[in-house]
């Protein structure tokens, strides 16, 4: 990975942004792209970093959009294209690999690795005490990232769980704060007294905040607790996935024609096809386009927009 590419990457983890990580892992020749060559997508469809020329990069962006909405990686084939037997971002009888007939390319084929990359479940834990503590070694060693606050901070937008283990001290306003950021799984730890308590105090909703914390495991220790919250927190984050739809959204199927941009921005990612050589491109700010008989018509290429603009109606439009 280069050291742009390198640097990138850790700012997204750092900013729990998704994106998928593009690196040619084999190239035909004639190629512009190596094995190597690597380029960060993010959900938007930007891309930064090479992964071949316009024609792949595009065929690259479409496909790592669909796999940040699906949440997998999968090896991706770009070939010359002929092949009108083969859908789009055809799926071949080989699990994990993707094969895209690629018109627009002058010649050899591409395989890219395109790597998923999603932030892990965020839980936000609140005391400097044995159970807390061990929250957080017991998270982070299931795939969790857990956050250990002292004292009070703002509850992250994104947390799927947030467990108070402060003991008294600053609850109220951090479960107030957690429930009414619509955190799925907010949690004190408290006896069953103490912890009716606080949430009367607090005055949250019936059973919006979990006391005590955790299932009934009859734990004792911090280890054993910490488990036991570990366990709501998995449930609640199945119970998340179920409800919603994970972002960002896969690109819409494709039109002929595609509206304008204003008029799909809110609609998730939207595909058009290329008149000229068929090719699927996104309907972006910047994308090549051509206005014809009250119609928008979008390009892989100037290439492919110089031949519609100078005969439309040979092409369809």
């Amino acid at each position: 990975m280069t050291a742009t590419t390198e640097q990138r990457a850790n700012e997204l983890r750092a900013a729990r942004s998704p994106f998928v990580l593009a690196v040619v892992v084999r190239a035909e020749r004639p190629t512009s792209a190596k094995p190597g060559d690597r380029a960060i997508i993010r959900g938007d469809g930007t891309i930064e970093g090479f992964v071949g020329g316009s024609c792949a990069e595009s065929t690259v962006r479409i496909q790592s959009l669909r796999q940040l909405a699906s949440g997998e990686s999968t090896l991706l084939r770009i070939t010359p294209g002929g092949d009108a037997t083969r859908p789009p971002g055809f799926v071949s009888d080989s699990p994990g690999l993707v094969v895209a007939d690629n018109t627009c390319l002058s010649g050899g084929t591409i395989d890219v690795f395109l790597e998923v990359v999603m932030p892990a479940p965020l839980v936000q834990v609140y005391g400097d005490t044995p159970i807390a503590r061990a929250l957080v070694a017991v998270g982070g060693a299931a795939g969790y990232e857990v956050r250990l606050a002292a004292g009070p901070t703002t509850v992250p937008t994104d947390a799927l769980a947030v467990v108070v283990a402060s003991h008294g001290h600053d609850e109220i306003g951090v479960l107030t704060s957690a429930v009414s950021a619509g955190v799925p799984y907010v949690a004190l730890v408290a006896s069953p007294k103490r912890g009716a308590a606080v949430l009367a105090e607090a005055g949250v909703p019936a059973g919006r905040v979990k006391t005590p914390a955790g299932l009934d495991l009859g734990a004792r220790t911090p280890g054993d607790v910490a488990v036991s919250i570990l366990a709501e927190v998995v449930a609640a984050r199945t119970a998340a996935m179920a409800e919603t739809v994970p972002p960002p959204r896969a690109p819409q199927p494709v039109v002929i024609g595609a509206p304008s941009y204003a008029e799909s921005v809110n609609k998730g990612p939207l595909l058009a096809v290329d008149p000229v050589c068929g090719m699927e491109v996104l309907v972006e700010p910047g994308a090549l386009s051509f206005e014809n008989a009250g119609r928008t018509w979008y390009f892989c290429a100037a290439g492919c927009r110089t031949a519609f603009a100078a005969d439309p109606a040979r092409w369809g439009g």
